[in-house]
């Protein structure tokens, strides 16, 4: 297996609605925000993390291929591809792209097969051209949602918190960088993980309308594959 080419692929990504990645904290500040967003220590510019839209995609594709129930919910890895009951070459694919653990039982043939982790997702940060319009207007980068829960028997609301999160229009410049060895082509798995996450949101509360995204101006090595990515059809 020979190491032929390192490609890259950059896009914008750009927030159809509010997005909120935890950063957690050790402690609360009076006045401060119960949930805040991760961000950047030398700028406290948020970003998104590569490792959020990784194992995002991962599962997503996981699902999508169906072998969540022949892992019992595990990440897939090198041991369950004698077990799948369908999609063994999907779930190859999944591994080149993505990687495995492998244990003692796996085989060198499975081994070299699946080679090196093909994807290295970096992080996401703020587009430079749209955080200039930004402090140019004097605007803030993250917002804060006040949220409640509703007694269902008085209708009342109760339990207020608030949540930061990067407001929509908000533009993230994305880089992925993808291994080829020996001319294989794994771009249309790529492209069915990027619209799966468009078509599903990013972030947390997600069901209460958060981290729904755009790719826009989808580029291959500098060729653009927007269209190809729209085209994309989820069966």
């Amino acid at each position: 297996m020979k190491l032929i080419n390192i490609q890259k692929i950059t896009a914008t990504i750009k927030l159809q609605s509010g997005l909120h990645i935890g950063a957690g904290h050790a402690q609360m500040h009076i006045g401060g925000t119960d949930n805040p967003v991760i961000k950047n220590h030398t700028n406290s510019n948020p970003y998104i993390p590569g490792s959020s839209i990784k194992g995002k995609i991962r599962s997503l594709l996981e699902w999508h291929i169906g072998t969540v129930g022949d892992t019992d919910g595990a990440v897939l890895s090198f041991q369950h591809i004698g077990k799948l009951t369908a999609n063994q070459d999907d779930a190859k694919t999944i591994l080149k792209l993505f990687g495995g653990a492998a244990d003692n039982n796996t085989s060198d043939e499975l081994l070299k097969q699946i080679g090196p982790t093909r994807l290295s997702f970096w992080d996401c940060n703020l587009n430079p051209d749209w955080l200039q319009q930004i402090e140019n207007k004097n605007l803030q980068k993250t917002e804060i949602k006040m949220e409640n829960t509703i007694d269902r028997i008085q209708g009342t609301a109760a339990n207020p918190r608030n949540i930061e999160r990067v407001p929509a229009g908000a533009e993230f410049d994305f880089n992925l960088s993808v291994r080829v060895h020996d001319n294989d082509d794994n771009l249309e798995m790529i492209l069915k993980g990027l619209k799966l996450l468009e078509l599903t949101g990013l972030g947390g509360s997600i069901s209460r309308g958060f981290g729904k995204i755009k790719f826009e101006n989808l580029k291959l090595d500098d060729k653009d594959i927007q269209e190809k990515l729209d085209q994309i059809q989820i069966k």
